[in-house]
């Protein structure tokens, strides 16, 4: 088995532990509380960069990319669900390229096309992501609807939706037409980057949380703790999509 879901759980084996829950909610918090520079916004100092820079600037762009995606927690904790039950290093390899190569296709076609789409939807589709795959790894969907939806196909179609969060922000920012597509494509080479190493750092933590009998007593508790994380952070986008207009 490649993969695995609480679905098919004993009940006592998943048990909520409620402190546990209460910690990990509120570092939910913590995240959601943050400033816009920590989601699919820039920081401030690289946004002025940015709409300054003109021509080929490979390096600052790799590097901002790779800052941007270690930053990024709605990316992260979108991660952290997909890997959740991943064991196999080629499972979760499949996984990670299909998500990259839907955040990459996006990142791209939107700036490139000018696809224009409100930054507050995109990251609502992005909290509802999050959502998403806590139900998937609480074995929601067997339950409520007797099927198991494709998580291949799920995960490059939100990796998709990632993919013009950034999109969209990028273009509020005037960058030059000098040099756009070498830059671009160096900030997407630095999110990767950016993802391999949070991934790698997420990897680590699970493989020796995985090897303690506590894993499966608390992956219910932290699936719906990322399950209300998506749920606050998309309240929290949709709540600015309504105060701006």
């Amino acid at each position: 088995m490649h993969s695995l879901s609480l679905g098919a759980m004993d009940a006592s084996v998943v048990r909520p532990n409620r402190s546990l829950l209460l910690l990990l909610l509120f570092t939910a918090l913590l995240f959601l509380g943050m400033p816009d520079a920590l989601a699919h916004a820039v920081a401030e100092g690289d946004k002025g960069f940015i709409q300054e820079s003109s021509g080929v600037m490979v390096l600052p762009f790799i590097y901002m990319g790779a800052k941007h995606m270690i930053t990024g927690y709605d990316h992260l904790l979108f991660l952290f669900g997909v890997i959740f039950f991943l064991y196999r290093l080629k499972d979760v390899g499949l996984y990670v390229t299909l998500f990259a190569l839907g955040h990459t296709v996006t990142l791209l076609l939107g700036v490139l096309a000018e696809i224009n789409i409100s930054s507050y939807v995109i990251d609502a589709i992005i909290g509802f992501s999050v959502v998403y795959k806590a139900l998937d790894n609480l074995g929601a969907f067997q339950r409520w609807f007797g099927h198991q939806p494709n998580t291949k196909a799920a995960t490059l179609i939100f990796g998709l939706l990632h993919g013009f969060g950034l999109a969209t922000k990028i273009q509020e920012y005037e960058i030059s037409a000098d040099g756009l597509i070498t830059n671009l494509i160096a900030f997407n080479v630095g999110v990767e980057i950016g993802q391999l190493l949070a991934l790698s750092a997420i990897l680590i933590v699970m493989g020796y949380w995985r090897r303690t009998a506590s894993f499966w007593r608390h992956a219910y508790t932290a699936n719906v703790a990322m399950m209300s994380a998506g749920f606050l952070l998309m309240g929290y986008q949709l709540t600015g999509l309504i105060v701006s207009q």
